[in-house]
């Protein structure tokens, strides 16, 4: 008796990267004007799943709240990927943080993107 794998293949796309505005290289310049960005390794574009949202949490901007580091809900996209149809967060209003904690972490329902799964 043979058994059927069927293997859905997740649709990718392009966007620029969040982190370096495309430019492929650190905005911070903290190694030198000249390293390469760590989020798109220097192609000032990052592969990412289909569909997605701009994150709540960093605000799309692929850098952490307040600092020099990558935001740790996207990982310096700027965007996270979701699964249709969603809703807004009931934890977190739709804000991507963590409404319970002063250190302003992203939210652990929706993991910083605002939205959940309907």
């Amino acid at each position: 008796m043979g058994t059927e794998q069927t293997t859905q293949t997740a649709k990718t796309t392009l966007v620029r990267c969040a982190y370096c505005h495309g430019r492929g290289v650190d905005p911070f310049g903290v190694l030198s004007p000249l390293s390469t960005c760590g989020v798109c390794g220097g192609k000032g574009q990052v592969e990412i799943e289909t569909p997605y949202v701009p994150c709540a949490f960093c605000g799309g901007t692929g850098i952490f709240p307040r600092s020099r580091l990558t935001c740790t809900a996207c990982e310096g996209k700027g965007v996270i990927h979701i699964q249709e149809p969603t809703t807004t967060c009931p934890t977190c209003g739709g804000l991507g943080v963590d409404p319970t904690g002063d250190l302003r972490l992203s939210c652990t329902t929706c993991g910083g993107a605002g939205v959940v799964s309907a």
